[in-house]
């Protein structure tokens, strides 16, 4: 086998095992992305289509229940307010929930301290809270001691002139954090949850609500829920699932995903050039037996097919050899966590995650740029072999 030849299918070998572990890692993550996001966002979302609050009559909210596919709703009152500890002062988002939203959102596995619910004291104007990690690191709070404490002040919306009656013009609202999380930034350094009760005690919301969270069974079809949900609500609002909810990330991810497929095809089709170059030579050096060969009777078309074969084979060792060795270095990976992450990161190793259709797109770039490759030698050696039989 020439050395040309060889060289080619370690270059091949490397670029297809490049993609085999990169497109493992990239999905890794993106399922740990996708993993942080059902903390704080629903499979499917209700929202008004204008306005902050809204709410529907019971007739609407019983319909939705009994849609096929619907498996839990939690009603959810959130919006800004303004913090106060003994510490220091900032906004954040509070987030009013009911007893079924932890069945809705998955928060549970990422509260690392503490209680894993609130609760309304006897009192009925104070309650526990649980705080994001970053939030209740800058605002001086620790869950363990009972006396932390931190004060919610929002917009008092019944007074006419806040600016003639001071005293009155926020609500405020003491709540104990008794537990924290710890998903991402995006949420660990703004987000409060509360007792729904408590936060429309703050805004003044008897009633209303800001979204209506749901679960979707198992076996159900989001798309089939949606329709459904929008059919009982109309235009005035609005129903999202977790990827409209979240569309630009999602796009990006995806965007990212075929950049760097591209990167990489463009690098393999690099790397075959050694292949056209192998396979010219080739073309040259059996000129002779291809004169043989069409003599015999094969045809022109049969001498072109040996030297696309030969380049489709070549290609296929290279990538077969890569993709095994892509396979066992994820598998290491997986089962050892050989490459470490840093400290500051959730996991403590790259997530690695294969997908078997991974696994057909390589392979069938793998064929595209072997027969990319030896097309032009094979070409060639059609006009050659025609040349050849003219001369003698």
């Amino acid at each position: 086998m020439p050395l040309l030849s060889r060289i080619s299918m370690t270059a091949i070998a490397v670029g297809s095992g490049a993609m085999i572990i990169l497109f493992s890692v990239f999905n890794g993550f993106e399922d740990l992305v996708k993993d942080l996001y059902k903390a704080f966002y629903p499979e499917i979302r209700v929202t008004a289509a204008k306005g902050k609050f809204f709410s529907l009559n019971d007739k609407q909210v019983a319909a939705i229940k009994h849609i096929k596919g619907v498996d839990s709703l939690s009603f959810v009152l959130e919006d800004n307010v303004l913090l106060h500890s003994d510490q220091d002062q900032r906004a954040a988002v509070i987030k009013g929930i009911d007893d079924n939203y932890f069945k809705v959102n998955n928060v549970d596995p990422f509260i690392t301290l503490g209680d894993h619910n609130v609760s309304v004291d006897t009192s009925g104007t104070t309650g526990t809270a649980i705080i994001g990690e970053k939030l209740a690191d800058m605002m001086g709070l620790d869950v363990k001691n009972h006396i932390n404490s931190i004060s919610l002040y929002y917009p008092n919306a019944k007074l006419q002139h806040p600016t003639m009656d001071m005293a009155n013009a926020f609500q405020v609202l003491t709540l104990y954090p008794r537990g924290m999380f710890r998903v991402q930034d995006e949420f660990d350094d703004k987000y409060i949850l509360a007792p729904i009760s408590l936060v429309r005690q703050l805004f003044n919301e008897d009633s209303r609500y800001s979204s209506i969270e749901i679960k979707v069974a198992e076996n159900g079809s989001f798309a089939d829920v949606k329709q459904q949900i929008e059919n009982i609500t109309g235009t005035a609002y609005k129903t999202q699932t977790r990827y409209e909810q979240n569309k630009a990330t999602y796009s990006v991810m995806n965007a990212e995903r075929w950049v760097m497929y591209a990167i990489l095809v463009f690098v393999l089709i690099i790397a075959s050039s050694n292949m056209v170059g192998a396979l010219s030579l080739l073309v040259l050096e059996k000129e002779k037996d291809m004169a043989i060969l069409r003599a015999m009777g094969a045809h022109r078309k049969t001498i072109r097919n040996v030297f696309l074969g030969e380049g489709l084979l070549w290609s296929l060792i290279g990538g077969g050899i890569g993709i095994v060795l892509g396979t066992v270095i994820c598998l290491l990976q997986i089962q050892f966590h050989l490459v470490k992450l840093g400290p500051d990161f959730m996991i403590d190793a790259f997530p690695v995650k294969m997908a078997f259709t991974d696994f057909i797109l390589v392979i069938a770039t793998i064929v595209f740029v072997g027969v990319l490759a030896s097309w032009y030698p094979a070409q060639r050696a059609k006009r050659i072999v025609i040349f050849d039989l003219k001369s003698n």
